[in-house]
This record gives structure tokens, sequence and C-alpha cells, in this order.
């Protein structure tokens, strides 16, 4: 028994240093190194004889001018366009793809600025499905994009009545987002070459936009009433036409970051795999993870269907997942005052919750899902049940389950990544009294285990390749008989309530939406998985 734990301890000890090592030496590479690789969108900079956007105060009564910018190198804080190229190819082509690109920057760095932008448009999109590039520009790119907004430049933005984009980038990356988040009124950018459903990877016959050109085009006699550029000899030519130009300069202070609550639309739902920004150095970084993420994704799965789930929560924080958990009172939440087991209510971040609770918990438990792969299904180490969405048959299941054992239910129906909750179903509190709400949330810093859109039997996998994934449960009191169907509230008004308690523990707004309006909105379908008969 003591070799036992001895042998245990220095596998501990090797696999947190291995796994340790690695990880700091790609970060250090990532912070550090290949800076040159940052492929700034600016071909040529010089000083700039107009004042910077700090110096534009007076903010009202432009209601009725008109404003031209650009996008990538003015109203995003990061000048770089390589990353948006490297969401398009990764989440609209491959991990094939991008790797091409990730391998074309040491060209890249050597080439004129056109030929840089064509050469990387051409590997981004030749042979990409034109409902592909769709999809990311609506559920992917707009994360990212609000995510860099500079918050000066968009107050400028906001403060004037018409909004007219001028970008060299395609213009099927920049459309949707500008329109539907920013409301401009017109963009003009690079038109790309297609045949049939697929992108050929040219520009069209008019090539790059030259944004001087192209204003005095739009505009014709008239001089547009605001510009706003950079530092850029081509910025300068840009805004020269405007009757009042600024410039935004390179420096980022904490006061441009732009904070959620400024959100011009509040960013509830995306999709997409890659959870942090791919700049070169970043995407480098993910790739040299790989070899090591994959067999080490394996070896938690592993250990996860195959091991005893009293001794799997040691096991899995040995291979670098750390879960933490607050709250938990054995004398609450393992005893009940009827026949039927507890009822555990808890947040979806990841398929992988109900598992991760069992664990820490150190008792089997049930759960229910809707729509659950075969592959996921399989790997499970816990028992799961399918529902089916007929409100009768699902209670009828649920009973049936609490009534052997301890059920863990998730009544938002599906995950949500950001700091939101969706609308809770009420059928769970028709079914006990002994209801425990239990806050859960996870924290990722290279793939995101959920999707809409993409392989969902991958989730897990994508979850747990993760360096140092983190898991967050805080099991709350047990809710009191009065705020329960026994005490007189309605299943709605239960819902509500334990709804509102999770969102205050984690800090989370509670919204009206549901699992059908986030795979409408992601997927364009309910989301749910057709069984073949």
């Amino acid at each position: 028994m003591v070799f036992l734990l001895v042998l245990l301890s220095i596998t501990k000890w090797l696999c947190y240093h291995i796994i340790k090592s690695c990880y700091q030496t790609a970060k250090k590479m990532r912070t550090y190194s290949f800076n040159f690789f940052d492929l700034s969108s600016k071909p040529l900079h010089q000083p700039s004889s107009f004042p910077t956007i700090m110096n534009c105060d007076n903010l009202k009564d432009r209601k009725s001018q008109t404003l031209v910018c650009d996008i990538h190198s003015i109203l995003l804080r990061n000048h770089s366009f390589f990353p948006y190229f490297m969401l398009v190819a990764f989440e609209g082509g491959s991990i094939f793809r991008a790797f091409v690109l990730l391998c074309s920057c040491p060209i890249l760095w050597f080439l004129s600025y056109e030929r840089k932008l064509k050469v990387m448009i051409f590997i981004t999109f030749c042979g990409l499905k034109i409902n592909d590039m769709e999809m990311v520009a609506r559920v992917v790119l707009p994360k990212f994009y609000m995510e860099n907004i500079n918050l000066k430049a968009y107050e400028v933005l906001v403060s004037v009545g018409c909004r007219v984009f001028f970008t060299c980038v395609p213009k099927v990356m920049v459309e949707g987002f500008v329109k539907e988040y920013l409301n401009g009124d017109d963009v003009v950018a690079t038109e790309l070459d297609s045949l049939g459903c697929y992108f050929t990877g040219l520009v069209g016959k008019d090539g790059l936009i030259v944004k001087d050109w192209a204003v005095m085009d739009y505009f014709g006699d008239r001089r547009p009433d605001l510009g706003i550029g950079s530092s850029c000899v081509n910025d300068h030519h840009f805004i020269s036409c405007c009757k009042e130009a600024y410039v935004v300069s390179n420096e980022i202070s904490p006061n441009t970051i732009m904070p959620r609550e400024k959100y011009p639309k509040p960013l509830i739902f995306h999709d997409g795999r890659l959870a942090f920004f791919p700049t070169p150095s970043s995407t480098l970084y993910m790739f040299m993870w790989l070899p090591f993420g994959i067999p080490l994704s394996i070896y938690r799965l592993f250990l996860g269907t195959i091991v005893y789930y009293k001794y799997g929560l040691a096991l899995v924080s040995f291979s670098g997942i750390l879960i933490n958990l607050k709250g938990y009172n054995i004398s609450n939440t393992t005893k009940s005052v009827t026949n039927k087991g507890v009822l555990y209510v808890c947040t979806h971040r990841t398929l992988l919750d109900p598992v991760f609770l069992s664990m820490s918990l150190r008792k089997p438990l049930t759960t229910v899902t809707y729509s659950l792969s075969k592959v996921s299904e399989i790997m499970s180490p816990i028992k799961t049940m399918s529902l089916t969405r007929d409100r009768e048959r699902d209670r009828e299941t649920m009973q049936r389950l609490l009534s052997e054992g301890d059920l863990v239910v998730c009544p938002e129906g599906t995950t949500c990544r950001e700091p939101y909750l969706l609308r809770f179903s009420s059928l769970f509190a028709e079914l006990a009294d002994e209801i425990v709400p239990v806050a859960m949330s996870a924290n990722v810093s290279l793939f995101y285990g959920t999707t809409a859109s993409g392989f969902k039997w991958l989730d897990s996998f994508l979850f747990l390749m993760n360096p140092w994934p983190c898991y967050h449960i805080e099991v709350l009191e047990k809710v009191p008989k009065e705020f329960t169907c026994a005490g007189g509230k309605s299943p709605y008004e239960v819902a509500n309530y334990i709804q509102r308690e999770l969102g205050e523990t984690l800090g989370f707004e509670c919204t009206n939406i549901t699992r059908k309006d986030k795979y409408m909105m992601l997927a364009g379908n309910e989301g749910v998985v057709k069984e073949k008969k």
C-alpha cells in the first residue's frame, strides 16, 4: 500500500512538471518571440499632421454628420489583420488550411502590403465554401471584433448619424459585423471572385480597393464631415478629403478598451473552437501544443471512463485539470426526507458538467440530456439518459431516475460560453422538493468544448486538450421548502428563483433566451439530432 502511494506521488510530480514545462516554454515563445510575425496592416508610417482621436472631445450635435473610417487599422485596437484571416481559415476551412497560413508567415513578412494581402486571401479563401464563410462571419468573427474595439474610436463613431466604412480586406469578412453591431450604413471593401458555391481565392476584377480613390468615387463632389485614420501614409490621403480628421495612435491604454457593458449589442452567443486571439505567435503555440495535447486528452478521457469516481478526482487533478469546489456540505446533499434522490440543478457550461460534479461529490449520479452523440454516450463515466422533448415522457423518465438515486439536470437545455444564464425549463421543479442548486463555470485557454454548428462528438475531447482546463463548482444550500412547489410556488416561479440564485452566485446575467433561440442563431436549426431509422 505504501509503495502504491509513493508511486502515485511520483507520477503526479512527473506529470505536473512535464506539462508545466511544455506549457511555460510554449507560452514564453508566444509572449517574447516571433514579434516580426505580427504582420501589421499598415504599409508605411510617417509623422501625422492630424490630431489624435483623444482630442476629439465634441461629440454632441453630430447626428447630421457623415463619418468615414477603416476597421482593422482604426476601429480595432489590434492593427494586424492576420488573426481574422486565421479565424476564417481554421473555423471555416480546416486545421490544415490554418497550418498552411501559419507557414506562410515568414514569406508574408518580406512581401509588400498588397501582395501580402493577396497571398493571405488566396490561402484563406481558395476552395472555401461561401456558406462556411457566411457562418464564420455571423457567429465567430463578431466576438473577436467586439473584444478588440477601441473605445474612444467607437464613441466618436456612434456620435454621428451616417457611417461609411472603407477597408481593403474582403467585404464578406466585415460587412455582417459592421451592419449588425455597428449600424453601418455602407461598406466599401474588396470583392472576392467565386465559382459556383466556392471562392476561387482571387480578388474581383476591381482588385484591392484604394481607400482614397474609393472615397472620392463614393462621395463625388461632396466632402465627408469626419474621418478617422491611422498613422500610415495611405490613411493620410484617405482622411485628407474630410472636413475634420483624426488619427488613432498605436499606443493602447486601458482607457481605450471597451468594457462588456458598453457593447453595442450583448454578446451572448458565438461559435467556433478557438478560445484565444490567433496571432501568429499564439497560433504557433497552439500547433506546438497539439503533439502533447492530443495524447493528454486521450489520457484524461481514459481516466474518466474507467476509474472509479472516488479516485477519479485525484487522478484527473494530477493530469492538470483544476477543480475548485466550494460550499459542499454532505449532510445537506445526501439525505432526503422522501424516498426520492436529490435533484441537482446545474448551470450548463460543457458536456462534462455532471461528470465533474459526480467526481467532486464522490458519489454516483445520473444525468439527462438532449441530442447526445453516440461517442459521448459511450465515453460517459456516469449513467446518461436521453430526453425526447415530449413533456410527459420526459417527466416519467426523470421521476423514475429520481426514485433510483440522485439526478443532475441542466434546465438551460444547452451550454452558454458567456456570463449569461439562459431561461430555465420548469419541468424539473415539478419532480422533486429536494433541490440543490449548483453553480458551475469553466475556463479554457485554447479550445472551447462546446459547439452548435460543428462536430459535437469532439466537445469533451477538445475541452480536455486544454493545458489547464479549470472548473469552478459551488454547491449552494438546498432550496427552502417555501420556494418549492410543495410550498405553494408554481414551477415557473421555482425555476426563476433558482436561476436568479445561480446568476447572483456566478455574477452572470439572467436572460429569457431559450435553447431554440441559440441554435437558430448559430446553426440555423433547433439543435436536435435526428435519429437514423
